[in-house]
């Protein structure tokens, strides 16, 4: 594990680098300050990006636009790569008819329409429709009632024995410099445990996320592992899955994990990033020297 000052020596390091989203590129008041410039310097220096992330909550071009919105526009819809695509793909290889039911957004339902299926938001399931429900999503964590549909949700799996898929993994979000929020991997976790039945997860950590983006730049160009280095801001999901799958690994101090306590969260995790750095953001002089 080696100390860095300046992400600058990343870049230049590696062919393409995975960014993760919230935590490296973005927070909880907007864009990092001075991220542009990493983009301004991969451009110059014509390297290879992908947003890797666990954002299921919108379509690749939803999330594209919301960093437009920021003035980000290096950030395009062919650079995402969401967990909700390895769900689309379960679901066109697994669920042929019936309905799809939902926890997120109507924004999150694109990944299961895109599928070409019927959705079916969780809190509209009736005992009328309810057989005709075969598989369940948890998509976000925002677009319903936590405590009507939650609740939902466990009778509907105990009723009806249908795959679950969990396209968001993560446990929890920063919501500000000290606070997280309940993301919906950390609802699926809880409601897995409820109903005693094993889910179907897609993301960080798994090995899946990175495979498929791995193959996605494979099918244009010849690459290894050892060309490509994963950003985060998370042991739990971006470091140790960019380690098991093989990538050296940068840990950034702008989202879940903070400068103050980053050495004791890896010595009592034993997750262990290739480098430690501030932040992506280069420094103002980057395109100068």
């Amino acid at each position: 594990m080696h100390r860095i000052e300046n992400f600058k020596s990343i870049i230049d390091r590696y062919e393409i680098i995975f960014f993760d989203a919230f935590g490296v590129l973005k927070t909880h008041s907007g864009l990092v300050p001075g991220i542009e410039r990493t983009f301004e310097y991969l451009k110059a220096q014509n390297k290879e990006y992908y947003i890797v992330t666990n954002d299921a909550s919108r379509s690749p071009e939803q999330l594209a636009q919301s960093y437009h919105d920021k003035g980000l526009y290096a950030v395009t819809s062919d650079r995402i790569i969401s967990s909700g695509q390895l769900t689309k793909e379960y679901l066109e290889l697994k669920v042929n008819d019936g309905y799809v039911a939902y926890l997120g957004t109507e924004e999150s339902a694109h990944y299961i329409e895109s599928a070409g299926l019927k959705t079916l938001p969780v809190r509209d399931v009736t005992n009328t429709n309810i057989d005709k429900v075969n598989a369940l999503i948890f998509m976000d964590d925002e677009g319903f009632n936590w405590f009507e549909d939650l609740n939902k949700t466990v009778n509907l799996l105990r009723k009806r024995t249908i795959p679950a898929i969990v396209a968001n993994t993560d446990y929890a979000y920063p919501v500000s410099k000290t606070d997280v929020g309940i993301a919906i991997g950390g609802l699926a976790q809880m409601i897995e445990t409820i109903v005693g039945k094993k889910f179907i997860r897609f993301g960080k950590p798994d090995s899946q996320m990175f495979m498929f983006a791995y193959d996605l730049i494979r099918e244009y160009r010849s690459i290894s592992k050892k060309q490509i280095v994963m950003v985060g801001d998370t042991l739990q999901t971006d470091i140790i899955g960019g380690n098991k799958f093989g990538l050296d690994t940068v840990l950034v101090l702008t989202g879940n994990t903070q400068a103050s306590d980053y050495e004791n969260r890896v010595q009592a995790t034993g997750i262990v990033p290739t480098y430690i750095c501030d932040s992506a953001v280069l420094g103002p002089d980057a395109l100068a020297l």
